[in-house]
């Protein structure tokens, strides 16, 4: 009988263990995501870009000229893992991509969560501090 009940208690003990790092993953974590208009010469035909999250709600959307940017904060929960879902549009391109997924994001935004995506020519790319850049994808 004391063998259950020790290992009923580790059990437990195991259990807690695990929701107290689940929840230290991803209670109350803010990030800042951003998006830049990179394009080297777009003035006369902006860049319009629409965000949403994957719960309904809509962000709104914008039409960014050269360097303008969009943002917005994301707060996480232990039952909140926000998705945000973002439409670019510009002269002819058309891409649908991820700005924002926690599972992903949570560790490649960095420290001080910074999640920074910069639209180009010829594709999209992401950073955690705005000086290295790496290319996530292009736009077809």
């Amino acid at each position: 009988m004391k063998k259950y009940i020790i290992l009923f208690v580790l059990g437990l003990a195991s259990y807690a263990a695990f929701f107290l790092l689940k929840q230290n993953d991803f209670d109350n974590k803010s990030y800042d995501v951003r998006i830049v208009n990179g394009f080297s010469n777009n003035s006369s035909l902006p860049l319009v870009i629409w965000c949403g999250a994957d719960d309904g709600s809509d962000i709104g959307g914008r039409a960014l000229q050269e360097r303008d940017d969009y943002s917005w904060s994301v707060t996480t929960g232990l039952w909140k893992t926000p998705l945000y879902v973002c439409t670019m549009k510009c002269d002819g391109k058309r891409k649908t991509f991820e700005a924002f997924r926690v599972n992903r994001d949570r560790y490649r935004c960095g420290n001080y969560r910074q999640c920074f995506w910069l639209v180009k020519e010829d594709g999209f790319y992401f950073s955690n501090d705005e000086i290295t850049w790496k290319k996530d994808f292009s736009w077809m």
